[in-house]
């Protein structure tokens, strides 16, 4: 059970941290009681309690932005709960994606979770075309164009992976996995099913 063995802290509270299921990015941190604990997992969907309105919610309940959760985890003490959530529009009352969105160290590089922004970014270009946009371009011409460009793009990256140019090669797979995620939206699936699979697998 998802309340047994809960290192509560002197208020009753845990801290809870939901992240976005299929790319890992860090949506919110907010804090649940035993009872939160319970609604969420008799419900499938998050609960918190407010400290400042000194109450249980459902994250949603007023926006529509419910979080589904997928999978919860403790940490080794058992006094913090991470969520996977399936999260519905954004996480922020802000209206950003995610509460972490000011970034206050800058920088060029980025994780995994990126290919999550990348996957939105072309699932918005495909419903709401924009005149200019190659993605929207791609779409227009269907899955044969799609395809031929992703197979193109795969024998670069092989031609790359035999030079010496380690930003050549970088690059190529870069335009390979781009072409790849317009093919994936072409055909409908998205990268949860692709992870789902690729895990699969492993086991």
């Amino acid at each position: 059970m998802l309340t047994e063995n809960v290192k509560f802290d002197e208020r009753g509270l845990i801290c809870a941290i939901a992240q976005d299921y299929e790319t890992g990015e860090v949506l919110m941190q907010a804090y649940m009681n035993e009872e939160a604990l319970r609604l969420t997992s008799e419900t499938g969907y998050a609960h918190y309690w407010s400290r400042s309105r000194k109450r249980l919610w459902k994250k949603g309940e007023t926006s529509g932005h419910v979080q589904k959760v997928i999978a919860a985890t403790f940490d080794c003490d058992r006094d913090c709960l991470l969520l996977q959530v399936e999260q519905t529009g954004a996480a922020c009352h802000t209206g950003n994606r995610t509460c972490f969105f000011q970034e206050e160290i800058p920088s060029e590089r980025a994780g995994a979770t990126f290919f999550g922004e990348l996957e939105r970014v072309v699932k918005d270009r495909k419903a709401h075309p924009t005149e200019g946009s190659y993605t929207c371009y791609l779409f227009s011409k269907g899955v044969d164009k799609i395809a031929k460009k992703t197979g193109e793009e795969a024998v670069e990256v092989v031609i790359a992976a035999k030079n010496e140019s380690r930003e050549e090669f970088i690059g190529e797979c870069a335009d390979l996995w781009y072409h790849l995620q317009v093919l994936l939206e072409e055909k409908g699936v998205s990268l949860a099913e692709l992870c789902t699979e690729l895990k699969r697998r492993h086991k």
